[in-house]
């Protein structure tokens, strides 16, 4: 006769005794959850054509007991964003850094922009929905576009007439290759080089040298004007209309305003202008661009 050794095995083995008859000293404590983070709170590169975005989390993400990155683990993090992984870029690849609502100074900008060229990348333009950090990153020389938290295309042409964004107050050079946009008035001390552009869906005001490219009025607005102590740019843009500088400057300069009729962009000097006589469309000193 056979014997089953298997059922012969099964029936002798000591039985493992239950959790809930297990003494407090026996029991095996469950194992810690694991916590995944929320992508919403990673540091995160994203291929866009030729360039890199950099995208941070930002500052009010995620209000529970998980809190927000502090800046040590957001830089800590992307460190490990770049050692770690596929890379998916080549070497001196530009990289645009979407900074959300995160306040970042000159000092963070810095540290980021100096991992980064340890990996062979260039930081090259900041976009920003806070005036702190959009000042920072033009002050560091970088390209700057701000934006409203709540800004949507069709909330800007629809709002033309009414109040846009805070004014974006900047006492700076906007040096060649450095580019500033923000969905309202921008104002600055200072020159802006040719080869700097200043694109604004509001007026422009440069208390200094316009050598360079400005557009006011982004979002479609006409009624909009750009002023400057000395009137040089390389190109002007007010809504949809387009101009350029005279060939021949002028032999003396003065502060001066451009501004949109329907012959084309007219300038003058500021000591004459009137907005009204503008909207009204009457005559007075002055000269196509």
């Amino acid at each position: 006769m056979t014997t089953d050794s298997s059922a012969s095995s099964e029936s002798t083995a000591p039985k493992e005794p239950s959790l809930e008859a297990r003494s407090p000293e026996e029991q095996t404590p469950d194992p810690p959850e694991v916590k995944t983070l929320d992508r919403h709170l990673q540091v995160r590169f994203k291929s866009d054509g030729e360039r890199l975005l950099l995208l941070l989390p930002p500052e009010t993400a995620k209000q529970d007991s998980a809190g927000g990155l502090t800046w040590t683990e957001l830089s800590q993090q992307l460190q490990h964003r770049l050692n770690g992984g596929d890379r998916f870029w080549q070497p001196n690849t530009t990289v645009h850094l979407m900074a959300v609502d995160r306040l970042l100074d000159q000092r963070q900008l810095q540290e980021i922009a100096e991992i980064l060229n340890r990996e062979q990348l260039q930081l090259d333009r900041v976009t920003t929905c806070r005036r702190q950090t959009a000042v920072a990153a033009v002050t560091a020389g970088y390209s700057v576009e701000q934006q409203s938290r709540q800004e949507t295309l069709q909330q800007a042409v629809q709002n033309q007439a009414q109040a846009l964004t805070e004014p974006l107050y900047l006492q700076t050079t906007v040096r060649s290759g450095v580019e500033i946009r923000h969905p309202g008035t921008i104002a600055i001390v200072g020159d802006v080089n040719p080869g700097g552009s200043v694109i604004a869906d509001g007026d422009i005001l440069v208390w200094g040298r316009l050598r360079g490219l400005a557009h006011a009025g982004a979002a479609g607005n006409s009624g909009c004007m750009i002023m400057a102590l000395q009137m040089e740019p390389t190109q002007l843009r007010i809504a949809q209309a387009v101009a350029r500088a005279p060939a021949n400057p002028p032999s003396q300069y003065y502060p001066e305003v451009a501004y949109e009729t329907p012959q084309g962009i007219r300038i003058t000097r500021a000591s004459d202008f009137s907005k009204t006589q503008m909207l009204l469309g009457s005559k007075r000193a002055g000269h196509n661009l």
